[in-house]
């Protein structure tokens, strides 16, 4: 299997670290070959991570990140450094790039192996470099792993650096998918997708674009339909769909009125096992049992966006939980990368679907969640939970 084989949409995260003027922003220039990042012999010119989404010949679909040298200093350099870190929990594969004999790369080493991020290290400038042997030897003792000889100025090394990323990409990265067993070729599958004032206009969202995608991939047969004509859709079929994966606004509804030999997920429980850990998911459910109105509820979206009226995570899901609990339970709700390092004031964290997030970064604020003893669970579960259909959803292996 090769990295153009991964499932519609997700992409290898590949960042790039080192001390400043190592030449970071030149290597992802060369290794793309496209202007991407300003170059300048000043520190610190790096600010914010930069991401490029791009195809790579024999890599597939990638994400580069260029970051900030993490030896910056000064109020603004550990903003800088903060954001570096951060990048960290996105990264699936790491370059770290040195320019001179190691010095100061040890505690960012063992950020790396603490994440389960693989390293690949870089000797760059190797052109101007008198001691590369030695400087070598030195950085295979401090990470295991002898180091690419390269070149961004002269682009050498690059082809040897894009075997390694290859060679370094995790077998679960390739062996994801969005349906897994439950659908193949031939099977009818019908998706429900309301078109309300949430749908965006004249285009779908995210996961229902990757699960048609997939889908036409396996050689399924499709069929879609909005809530409003599910039941029509029911009816014009000669036989049931094998599969019918819903909106989870409306799982409760399609639900009622699908044939019974039918299975039923929902798009955001697919996203929820494609990006995340549905088993942790589905365990953090049941800590809805253990709140009362006392309780704080944390909502984490991973897109910002202006919030509607029907919002499944600001208004749906906190009116299902104060159904449930009581007027005073209090949720808050973050967006984007904004995520408390201090969960212990949460009873519970509801994380969207994570269309926009990959799936190191959610694995990373599962981890968090669970070494905080904070419980966690994603929308899609949440909703056939308080719907009482989670034990009868359909959830590939």
């Amino acid at each position: 299997m090769t990295l153009n084989d991964t499932p519609r949409g997700m992409r290898l995260h590949i960042g790039i670290f080192g001390k400043q003027n190592c030449g970071k922003s030149t290597f992802i220039n060369a290794l793309t070959n496209q202007n991407l990042a300003i170059v300048s012999e000043q520190a610190g010119t790096t600010t914010d991570p930069v991401y490029k989404s791009m195809e790579i010949n024999k890599i597939g679909p990638v994400v580069f990140i260029d970051t900030a040298g993490f030896d910056d200093s000064g109020y603004l350099g550990e903003k800088r450094i903060a954001k570096t870190e951060l990048t960290l929990k996105k990264t699936d594969i790491a370059l770290l790039l040195f320019a001179n004999e190691p010095n100061g790369e040890e505690e960012w080493i063992e950020k790396f192996k603490l994440l389960n991020v693989p390293i690949i290290p870089i000797i760059n400038k190797s052109d101007i470099l008198k001691n590369t042997k030695e400087i070598a030897v030195k950085i295979k003792n401090l990470t295991g792993k002898s180091p690419v000889i390269a070149s961004a100025k002269n682009k050498t090394g690059l082809e040897e650096v894009k075997k390694r990323i290859l060679e370094e990409t995790p077998d679960s990265f390739l062996e994801l998918s969005l349906t897994g067993n439950l659908a193949k070729k031939g099977d009818l599958i019908l998706l429900v997708m309301p078109q309300n004032i949430q749908a965006p206009k004249n285009r779908l969202i995210l996961p229902q674009v990757q699960t048609i995608r997939e889908l036409l991939d396996k050689k399924s047969l499709i069929m879609s339909c909005s809530i409003e004509e599910f039941r029509n859709a029911i009816k014009s079929l000669a036989e049931p769909p094998k599969l019918i994966i819903t909106d989870s606004q409306v799982f409760s509804e399609v639900w009622k009125h699908k044939p019974a030999n039918s299975m039923i997920t929902s798009f955001s429980i697919l996203m929820a096992r494609l990006k995340g850990d549905i088993k942790e998911f589905i365990k953090g459910a049941a800590a809805i049992e253990r709140l009362d109105e006392s309780s704080h509820v944390l909502i984490a979206e991973a897109c910002t966006h202006a919030p509607l009226s029907e919002d499944i995570g600001r208004e749906q899901i906190p009116a299902m939980l104060r159904k449930k609990i009581g007027s005073g339970l209090k949720i808050s709700v973050v967006s984007g990368n904004d995520f408390p390092a201090d969960l212990s004031p949460y009873k519970l964290i509801v994380h969207c679907g994570a269309c926009m997030f990959n799936r190191k970064y959610v694995l990373s604020r599962i981890r968090q969640a669970r070494e905080q003893n904070t419980a966690i669970t994603n929308y899609g579960v949440i909703m056939a939970y308080l719907n009482g259909i989670l034990e009868k959803t359909a959830i590939p292996e």
